[in-house]
């Protein structure tokens, strides 16, 4: 089906953000590594053409081999995280499910 067609759903987030919570590894009950983290993203967003201050945080959660990643983030890091929204099981607001996180490359040789 192409992108474009009526029926294509698309969710997915790309977020530069820091990390101000990261919890612990736990399981969830099919057995899969789970990761809560909190993000926080500050920057600049164009609306209706004109630049645009943007705070907000939001509430993250990696499952499975991506919890290793995260878990190695250390609080205050900043990162470009991927993922998509969902409901929280609770049913009360929403979670990124972060699936992929690129940390800026520090070049240690300068120019």
């Amino acid at each position: 089906m192409a992108p474009d067609a009526p029926n294509e759903s698309l969710n997915q987030l790309v977020l530069s953000a820091q990390v101000v919570e990261l919890g612990q590894i736990r399981y969830t009950p099919a057995g899969l590594t789970a990761l809560d983290l909190g993000l926080k993203h500050e920057g600049l967003a164009q609306e209706a053409g004109k630049p645009r201050k943007v705070s907000m945080d939001i509430r993250a959660l990696g499952i499975g081999a991506i919890c290793q990643r995260l878990q190695a983030l250390g609080l205050g890091e900043h990162a470009v995280f991927r993922g998509f929204i969902a409901h929280q099981r609770n049913g009360r607001g929403m979670i990124f499910h972060v699936t992929a996180v690129e940390t800026p490359r520090v070049d240690s040789h300068p120019d």
